[in-house]
């Protein structure tokens, strides 16, 4: 039998396309190479059109994640919205599979950092019919599952998984003169989800300055901001100023604007020198910042703290989003202090029963929703002086992670899809989309 050849491609270089796309077909050649092989297009590999119908024949499935991109002079490009529409009936016509794969909910809310663009380019109108014109869409969730089947029938949950051999996931905690330290890792369009608990988090932290840490990792100054003149009407783009950044506004929010902190620790922050910081000696100081990684790098930060907080507000673009904060922290091994809330309620059993009492199954401590941020406080108080607790919850989030999120597990799941595709066994794949959509 001939090997079932799979032509993938990237949208972007993000670390979306690193976790959704690329690795899980790296893995997939890697584990089943007598059964696929897997071509995997993007930017410095060579250049590619929709055009050379020769060269898309030779493939039995096309895997793309959210839009279709073409490939020239080494750069990753858009397709544009007909083209789009136009490529995906030409693979169909042509009786090449076609899946798409989605992680985020198309439309964002207004305070996303994307959303004007996306705005803009149309983008959500684009996503949601290449929906319906792909075959199959993969997602992340049965929750966000549900929501794609408006469209497309044919879902199929795979899930984000973790690959422990990677040097990132490899828990290696580093030495610290703290009882216990809190992080959040992320990026720049959580400010509502982190504001949920900041309150908590810095009463806390102003009550146990000596044996507490609060590590908020990812900072980053980076970025352009467009200002409009009043008078003239005319448009200027400059680089964004230190203290004008997301992160500055996170780091006000934690730490009281500051109060929280030492004259020295604070003329150090003000200064935005990631080199000074590194050498500082602050790093057992009641806040620590940490600047953005590389993706290839960014979950080593789990390294830096024992307790991982993940706040979420409700609306849809969040009740669909994935699981990862729980499947990170877990492999990592560390306790995790979650709101409970659409993806956080898929695999989270909370410590605690409604009487208070301890469940000795539970995984995560889960603050309920529309409660403020007097719920943060409290848990991070029960975990600050129980620290069997805390064994405890690491212990059971990595027991629960460690098989259903194993990069292995989803690859062999994904190995089944496509063969049961070829086969065209419409059977089997109507059982296996019940199977993957299931809570």
């Amino acid at each position: 039998m001939s090997k079932i050849k799979v032509l993938v491609l990237p949208s972007d270089r993000t670390g979306v396309s690193k976790f959704r796309s690329v690795e899980p077909h790296m893995k997939l050649q890697e584990l089943y190479n007598d059964d696929f092989h897997v071509d995997i297009i993007t930017a410095g590999t060579l250049d590619f059109s929709w055009e050379d119908t020769n060269f898309l024949k030779k493939y039995d499935i096309v895997h793309f994640h959210r839009t279709l991109p073409t490939i020239k002079n080494n750069a990753i490009q858009q397709v544009y919205l007909d083209d789009c529409f136009y490529i995906l009936d030409k693979l169909k016509s042509l009786g090449i599979i076609t899946i798409m794969d989605l992680d985020d909910y198309w439309q964002p809310t207004k305070e996303h950092p994307a959303y004007q663009i996306i705005i803009k380019e149309k983008l959500a109108l684009k996503i949601k019919e290449n929906i319906k014109r792909a075959d199959f869409v993969t997602t992340t969730t049965p929750i966000f599952a549900k929501e794609i089947s408006k469209y497309n029938k044919n879902v199929i949950v795979l899930p984000n998984s973790i690959d422990p051999s990677e040097k990132q996931f490899t828990p290696k905690p580093e030495a610290t003169d703290k009882n216990i330290r809190f992080g959040w890792l992320g990026g720049s369009s959580h400010f509502h989800d982190l504001k949920l608990m900041s309150n908590g988090v810095s009463q806390f932290l102003n009550k146990n300055k000596e044996t507490s840490q609060f590590v908020l990792c990812g900072f980053d100054t980076r970025g352009n901001i467009t200002e409009i003149d009043r008078d003239s009407g005319e448009q200027r783009t400059r680089k964004i100023e230190p203290k004008e950044s997301i992160w500055a506004k996170y780091e006000e929010m934690f730490t009281k604007n500051h109060t929280l902190l030492n004259d020295e620790h604070v003329t150090l922050l003000k200064k935005y020198d990631r080199e000074l910081e590194v050498t500082s000696g602050l790093n057992n100081e009641v806040y620590r910042r940490v600047w953005t990684k590389p993706i290839t790098s960014f979950a080593l930060n789990y390294n830096l703290f024992d307790v991982s907080m993940a706040p979420l507000v409700e609306h849809k673009f969040n009740e669909v989003k994935s699981q990862l904060k729980v499947i990170e922290a877990g492999f990592h091994k560390k306790a995790l202090i979650a709101q409970d809330y659409g993806p956080y309620q898929i695999d989270c059993i909370n410590i605690f029963d409604r009487g208070g009492k301890i469940n000795e199954k539970g995984n995560a401590i889960l603050v309920e929703k529309h409660r403020n941020h007097k719920d943060w406080y409290k848990a991070m108080k029960k975990l600050s002086e129980n620290p069997t607790l805390v064994d405890l919850l690491q212990n059971n989030l990595y027991n629960t992670v460690k098989d259903k999120y194993h990069i292995d597990t989803v690859t062999h799941t994904r190995a089944e899809f496509y063969k049961i595709l070829v086969k065209d066994n419409k059977k089997e794949v109507k059982q296996l989309i019940e199977e993957t959509n299931a809570i």
